[in-house]
């Protein structure tokens, strides 16, 4: 049982961001948008608690950073931000997935061999002084001063007023696996829960082959989501991704229409993925902790329709997050669907990042 005796208790839920398609103009103040667990921080003396995005605590995944925020984060406060894993000079989101495991023994390993990073980019509160309903200018302030003394794996997030500045890092800091820019009205209070912030992701497009599909999971006549492909330099077709979301209506346009495409795994680019306990989408395995109770089988299809989508940027080989629909492509040719259509990022050193105030 907590024994945190603090001016904001757990759980909070973090203050949230709209996309908007560029950086706005106003007084804001510009982040770069990290890309891992977003997370608070409570701490009270000795006692530390880790809240994140869905108000689950998530302490017991990340042994090192409660004791790094011992070291750096005032005696008692509450900080808002983000976990991150660091590898090389990049940020990289499935390393920091594979932290989350239920066995004590792999958390500690993991904790050893890819240890977390936490980005601070509010303050909630500090000794007995409740912060939120502050203006954001005067959090920013308070929490400058109070990382005067941090030390790594605890780092202050690099901020800017100047748009011209902002513009510069939303252009260079992908390289480094950031995710974008936030905006953060510097008149604004905390508001749990509520998106008041603005968010500048990439928009990309790109021409994908559907390999294969998986039945909705409450519309069994319909299509729930389209799985898709990209040739490498080897002509060996990756899988990259899905898309999905379709209207009910277009769910079951999409079952019919793509019934005549559908093959075994025998004659299918992705037959590895074919297990005896039945066909399982490439990767599975790593979805299913974030999936439990889902269906991850999937109905192979010849490599032959073309679909363009819209995407943030990659992480490795695939896409970071889920692709949104745009268009088919009848005037493609499936074998022509290669990563070298992709836009790739200027390489950029986090630590560059990291040392900026």
């Amino acid at each position: 049982m907590s024994s945190l005796r603090l001016p904001v208790m757990p759980p909070v839920a973090p203050m949230l961001a709209k996309a908007v398609p560029r950086i706005p103009q106003g007084a804001l103040s510009f982040e770069p948008k990290w890309d891992g667990f977003r997370s608070i921080i409570f701490r009270d003396g000795d006692e530390v608690e880790i809240g994140s995005r869905n108000e689950r605590p998530m302490t017991r995944y990340f042994p090192e950073l409660v004791e790094a925020v011992k070291v750096s984060l005032p005696e008692r406060c509450v900080v808002d931000g983000e976990i991150v894993v660091v590898v090389g000079k990049r940020l990289e989101f499935e390393v920091l997935q594979q932290r989350i495991h239920p066995a004590t023994s792999r958390v500690n390993r993991l904790a050893r061999e890819t240890p977390a990073s936490f980005i601070a980019f509010d303050l909630l509160a500090r000794g007995d002084d409740d912060f939120m309903q502050r203006p954001f200018a005067e959090r920013r302030a308070a929490l400058v001063e109070a990382l005067l003394r941090a030390e790594p794996p605890v780092h202050l997030t690099p901020a800017t007023t100047d748009h011209a500045v902002a513009q510069e890092w939303f252009e260079q800091f992908e390289g480094a696996g950031l995710d974008g820019i936030v905006a953060k009205p510097l008149d604004g209070v905390y508001e749990p829960d509520k998106r008041v912030m603005f968010k500048i992701k990439h928009a990309r497009t790109a021409d994908c082959v559907v390999a294969g599909y998986r039945v909705h999971a409450t519309d069994p006549e319909g299509i729930g989501s389209l799985l898709l492909g990209l040739y490498n330099d080897a002509g060996v077709l990756q899988s990259v991704g899905v898309i999905g979301a379709f209207p009910a209506a277009r769910r079951r346009e999409l079952m019919v229409e793509l019934q005549p495409l559908v093959t075994t795994f025998d004659d299918h680019p992705w037959a590895w993925a074919h297990e005896d306990e039945g066909a399982r989408t490439p990767r599975s395995s790593e979805y299913s902790r974030w999936a439990v109770g889902k269906d991850l089988s999937f109905v192979p299809l010849r490599p032959e329709r073309v679909v363009e989508v819209r995407y943030e940027h990659m992480e490795g080989i695939r896409f970071r997050h889920t692709a949104q629909f745009e268009r088919w492509r009848p005037d493609r040719d499936p074998r022509s669907c290669t990563y070298a259509q992709l836009e790739e990022p200027v390489k950029y050193d986090l630590a560059d990042i990291l040392s900026l105030k």
